[in-house]
């Protein structure tokens, strides 16, 4: 690296003591610059790092916005230097900074895709169609969270170059005034802190310096020993060694914890100035630069919001530190001091990432690492999370929200609360997770991973499953199979059951097909009934649905409880034609020096066989086409899904998928009281806004259909099959082994029996 224009060499005994300590710790400090560096300390959560693939377009993929979530600066020519990227009218050129995807370093490098001028689609990667056939590009993975507590702000790092020096002189007043005079241990600062700690009878300074402090603050546990002391002095020789002086400062600046504003942590200058004083550091006073260093010493015990007497005591020490050390003119301190405590412009600042997607991480960092979290030291976590679809989950949901406050009056004082899951079907990886209202920061019960409702309707495509793989010791059922709708009485332990459709009618015989596309509930009963009860609940356990041994009949309509997850992996059984992936928050996590502790591997289980769930995949594409899942329907992709409305309108539910991606959106009251709408009104709307984003960001992919499935032509009165159409007969699917007999026009044929 450049040589640094504050260098200090440390004494040989120093520079022996930095080599000893530093084979025995493996401490890796050589780097390329100290802030792109993890100290041991320190957490990192990161978003799945988003790949560019030919075919997509640069506009539906949001690739400029994903580039300026990064920080990105777009640019008017190529890109000169790491962190810029120019959109032209046929290219479009990244340079790409170094950056760690999947436990491996990747170098800064320019990636060029050619865009098909006018639509802006990417016709190949690399600099020529040649390059396309091996070359594979992916964005930089976003840093979502610096802790997996979820009360931590997102830093404001700042560039000490461009930060005034009566910004940053306050800070080395009261902590390190010989900062640029030692070699990170200062012996005389030592020696003046133990005086004036003896003269005061109590300790009033400290003799650390501020690179010691940087060192504890990213390297060490707050464990107090002497061991701990010698390996700080020494870790602090050799950070010195290895960086210069401004590169220290800045790294210090953009680390130091200055408490917390209503429970959310403030860490770096650029954090805190924005919290306390609504504006960016380069322009703070030297008044309200003193007072964020006088927090330092004691972020909460000297908080300008709960002690400002305490704080405003510290800050005229550190205005009469900067006096006697002759940093400020008289008049800059006469000023200073002329405004008392500097006015506050409180702006509490969000938590930085998902509040309940850390929780679930954290749970899992304290199985896989136990050692790790019990010990203090930090995690590199690499998320299947899609930051920017993350995004647009909990806008549609708040926005979501919004509007049923708005159109329904009663609501607006009721506890309306809403969940969001997205999966890749094919893997199970978690895409995007809403476990609440984002406008409620405060609110920490994951509705997700942890609220157990019933989803009504939404288990009818399960029962589905077992009528067309096996139907218990029967011959398998088919999408045209008709099915008695009309009433039903089930003699039951605590009384007879009567279920009812949704609007009270039945329509005497009805297909399969017709009963899922309109969600009928009499005919579901009744399918399941004659496959056996206790047949479909084995098929819905397989699923991931909890159904309680010996359930009542009632399970078939939704009378269980499932979450939102459960619902989501459930679902992925079609997308990926008879297996059920199970959800993948966390791809890889690793210690901050790199090691691998864990690797998030999607797993699967067989539920049933392709063609069956093709099927049934089928009926629910169906169902947004012309049926009760009408509103899902996307302009460009093929969507399928099944509303879902548990018993007295409690809870509304859509779960369904398009492309790779499945989601399940709940809507409902926190006290369980009913929300009064069905799937239809409440899920379906949120779930539309997500998908219709979302779903032009991942591959393309659609379940090709199996070999075993056949088309023909039904006669609907009987059932029989057709060579060919004719008057009331529709075109329908069957598994090969599952097909109704011909019907013969030279001698009578029996129809097919109905489903009673």
């Amino acid at each position: 690296m450049k040589a640094p224009r504050y260098f200090h060499r440390p004494t040989v005994l120093g520079g022996l003591a930095v080599i000893l300590i530093s084979l025995a710790s493996g401490f890796p400090w050589v780097f390329a610059g100290l802030e792109d560096e993890l100290g041991r300390s320190e957490t990192r959560v990161y978003a799945a790092p988003f790949e560019i693939l030919p075919g997509t377009s640069v506009a539906t993929t949001a690739l400029a916005q994903r580039l300026e979530r990064l920080g990105y600066q777009r640019v008017h020519r190529k890109p000169e230097r790491p962190g810029e990227f120019f959109w032209g009218h046929e290219t479009f050129h990244i340079w790409q900074r170094e950056h760690l995807r999947e436990g491996d370093n990747q170098p800064a490098e320019l990636l060029s895709l050619k865009l098909s001028r006018g639509t802006g689609r990417i016709l190949h990667l690399g600099g020529s169609p040649n390059d396309r056939s091996s070359k594979r590009l992916w964005l930089e993975p976003e840093l979502v969270a610096e802790d997996l507590g979820g009360r931590r702000a997102a830093r404001h790092p700042i560039l000490l170059k461009e930060l005034p020096k009566h910004v940053w002189k306050p800070l080395l007043a009261a902590e390190d005034a010989r900062f640029f005079e030692h070699s990170g241990i200062d012996a005389r600062g030592i020696a003046r802190a133990l005086l004036k700690n003896a003269r005061a009878g109590k300790v009033v300074q400290g003799g650390s310096t501020l690179t010691q402090q940087l060192v504890k603050i990213r390297d060490l546990t707050s464990k107090r020993t002497v061991g701990r002391k010698v390996s700080e002095a020494m870790r602090a020789l050799e950070l010195e060694a290895e960086f210069d002086k401004q590169e220290i400062l800045q790294a210090y600046l953009n680390s130091v914890y200055y408490g917390h504003i209503q429970g959310v942590s403030l860490y770096g200058i650029g954090t805190a100035s924005r919290a306390f004083f609504s504006k960016a550091p380069e322009a703070l006073s030297l008044a309200e630069a003193a007072m964020l260093a006088a927090v330092i010493q004691g972020p909460n015990r000297l908080s300008p919001t709960r002690n400002p007497k305490a704080v405003l005591d510290r800050q005229r020490w550190v205005l009469s530190r900067m006096e006697e050390l002759e940093w400020a003119t008289a008049g800059e301190l006469r000023k200073a001091r002329g405004q008392n405590l500097p006015r506050l412009r409180l702006k509490v600042p969000p938590p930085q990432g998902n509040r309940h997607f850390l929780a679930w991480l954290r749970d899992l960092a304290e199985q896989e690492a136990p050692r790790q979290r019990e010990k203090g030291r930090g995690l590199v976590l690499e998320t299947t999370l899609d930051a920017h679809l993350q995004e647009i989950a909990k806008t549609a949901i708040q926005e979501g929200l919004g509007k049923l406050r708005r159109s329904r009056r009663r609501l607006r004082s009721q506890p309306l609360s809403a969940a969001l899951v997205a999966l890749d079907g094919k893997t199970g990886e978690v895409l995007a997770y809403v476990a609440g209202d984002p406008s409620s920061s405060e609110d920490a019960f994951d509705r997700v991973r942890r609220a157990k409702r019933q989803p009504g309707s939404a288990v009818k495509p399960f029962v589905l499953l077992e009528a067309f793989e096996s139907c218990g010791s029967r011959e398998p059922l088919y999408p045209a199979r008709l099915v008695a709708d009309k009433a039903v009485k089930l003699p039951l332990p605590t009384g007879a059951w009567e279920p009812q459709n949704y609007d009270g009618r039945f329509r005497g015989p009805v297909s399969l097909r017709e009963a899922l596309v309109n969600s009928l509930n009499v005919p579901f009963v009744r399918t399941a009934r004659w496959c056996g009860f206790e047949e479909t609940a084995r098929t819905v356990r397989q699923a991931g649905l909890e159904v309680p041994k010996e359930a009542p009949p009632s399970f078939v309509l939704g009378a269980i409880e499932s979450t939102p997850l459960a619902l989501a992996e459930a679902f992925t059984v079609f997308t990926r034609l008879g297996y059920r992936s199970r959800a993948v928050p966390l791809k890889r996590m690793s210690t901050s020096g790199g090691r691998l502790l864990s690797r998030g591997d999607s797993s699967r289980r067989k539920v049933a066989q392709p063609a069956t769930a093709f099927l049934v995949l089928d009926l629910m594409r169906d169902a947004v086409v012309r049926g009760t899942a009408q509103g899902a329907a996307l302009d460009d992709y093929q969507a399928w899904g099944k509303t879902g409305t548990s018993s007295d309108l409690r809870d509304a539910w859509f779960v369904g998928g398009s492309g790779s991606v499945v989601t399940a959106v709940w809507v409902g009251l926190d006290d369980g009281t009913p929300l009064g709408l069905s799937g239809a009104r409440a899920a379906l709307p949120l779930w539309h806004q997500f998908m219709k984003q979302a779903v032009p960001h991942r591959p393309t992919s659609r379940p090709n259909r199996p070999r075993e499935i056949e088309e023909h032509w039904v006669d609907a009165s009987s059932g029989l099959l057709l060579r060919k159409s004719r008057r009331d007969a529709t075109r329908e699917l069957f598994r090969e082994d599952a097909t109704p007999p011909r019907k013969r026009f030279l001698r009578r044929t029996q129809p097919v029996p109905i489903v009673y």
